[in-house]
């Protein structure tokens, strides 16, 4: 796996290109020159992190034979205060899944795909606490990417 990245701009403005050549824009706080261009890094690992464990979940849900109409998930960091660096001392993954779907197999399901399976949460820091929860809509009710139910503040 091949990832580069390209300075942008006369900042800290980056553009990363996979394989693929699907791109990504990444750039930093104000701090050190970021203009809001692109997800910052520490975010891109909060995505990955929820991507990772998404791309498990949907999976071992069909294999319950669990109806899943849809998905909507909150990943939050919490980092380690007055350092530097200042890396996540816990991330919270929250699945919102609506369709016909038996809480205790969601659960079941987001426990393997968040513990076990997942990757980038298996390459994170053993100091990094990762919890996960589910919440579950009737049948018939979507969850939408605009509303992003589960990241309410």
């Amino acid at each position: 796996m091949d990832i580069t990245l390209q300075r942008a701009n006369n900042q800290v403005h980056f553009m990363a290109r996979n394989s693929e050549g699907n791109t990504v824009d990444i750039d930093g706080s104000p701090a050190i020159g970021g203009q809001g261009k692109g997800f910052r890094p520490m975010e891109l690992l909060l995505a990955a992190t929820a991507g990772c464990a998404s791309m498990d979940l949907i999976p071992i849900l069909r294999k319950q034979r669990q109806s899943v109409d849809d998905v909507a998930v909150c990943v939050r960091g919490r980092r380690v205060e007055g350092r530097t660096p200042a890396p996540f001392e816990r991330i919270e993954i929250a699945f919102l899944l609506s369709g016909d779907v038996d809480r205790a197999s969601a659960e079941r399901a987001a426990a393997l795909a968040v513990e076990k399976y997942c990757s980038v949460a298996q390459s994170l820091s053993p100091s990094i606490k990762v919890s996960w929860s589910v919440d579950i809509v009737p049948q018939g009710q979507h969850t939408t990417h605009a509303e992003a139910p589960p990241c309410e503040t």
